[in-house]
């Protein structure tokens, strides 16, 4: 691969991670339409994937250090718990530890829950998501349904949940909604969004909370396909194409997670909401007319 289309589809990455235009719709889109094979090999695409993971981290490192100092401390209370229970029934009457003590290990609690139904949709669907992302239609109609939740999304209520007082149950159905968005053409930021922000969640928290909970997801995903990298072909001026590619996708993420941030407080997703809407429907056109 050469240096510029390397550059180029990390800056596609960057963008499409983030923003709410769904990069694995354009991409279904440009390759049925234009055919543009962009097709770089998995441990391309796993790079890509890291570096907007490691945009995610640096945008929201002081949660994220946080989340797993407090990740550890529920591991180690609920070992203490079970030494407690064991002292107990010798005998010993030992006060348990509370192990959701803290809004921060709430959130942990709370990104786990989500993460369940991802993982499953993603696991037991994903034969049938590639599948119909060979067709212009379901991208189509999925760009369009896109729309219509970026414009839901712009007219919800305000909310005030965060970590401290969000529900588990609403957890859930957050991490439902980006299974669901594994589809092409449906966007996994925008979706989950708007899930958020119908289940009350504060503006600011609800893009912080996309952000975060799709790390488990990414990374889940690059260690479920490192096993299918090869790396015997790659010459040296590849891997540093390789590796400016991957800079490139997670500088071009950053600044779009604080772009997402100011958008979502001035509920101003309107353009994307008219970008989705008329792309699925050229979409929706063009399966119907080739």
């Amino acid at each position: 691969m050469d240096l510029l289309k390397a550059i180029f589809l990390g800056f596609i990455q960057g963008v499409t991670e983030f923003l709410p235009v769904s990069s694995s719709g354009h991409l279904a889109i440009m390759k049925n339409i234009l055919h543009i094979d962009l097709d770089t090999g998995l441990l391309f695409d796993v790079l890509l994937h890291l570096g907007t993971l490691a945009a995610i981290f640096i945008a929201f490192w002081k949660d994220i250090k946080e989340l797993i100092i407090e990740g550890f401390g529920i591991i180690a209370d609920f070992f203490v718990n079970i030494g407690i229970f064991f002292a107990n029934m010798a005998g010993k009457k030992l006060t348990y530890r509370q192990i959701i003590s803290t809004p921060y290990r709430r959130f942990v609690m709370l990104i786990i829950v989500s993460t369940i139904p991802t993982g499953i949709i993603g696991i037991a669907f994903a034969d049938a998501i590639t599948l119909v992302g060979q067709t212009l239609l379901v991208p189509g109609l999925c760009l369009i349904l896109t729309s219509i939740l970026l414009a839901i999304a712009d007219r919800v209520k305000t909310g005030t949940k965060k970590a401290e007082n969000a529900g588990f149950a609403e957890a859930g159905l957050i991490g439902l909604a980006q299974g669901i968005a594994t589809l092409p053409g449906l966007s996994r930021s925008g979706t989950t969004i708007t899930a958020c922000l119908l289940s009350g969640f504060e503006r600011e928290f609800a893009v912080k909370y996309s952000f975060i909970m799709s790390i488990p997801a990414v990374l889940g995903a690059a260690v479920f396909e490192i096993k299918d990298i090869g790396f015997g072909d790659l010459s040296p001026s590849e891997v540093v194409n390789y590796l400016i590619g991957t800079v490139v996708a997670g500088v071009v993420g950053y600044i779009c997670i604080k772009t997402m941030l100011k958008l979502v407080r001035g509920r101003s997703f309107r353009i994307f909401t008219y970008y989705c809407l008329t792309v699925g429907i050229i979409a929706v056109i063009g399966y119907f007319a080739l």
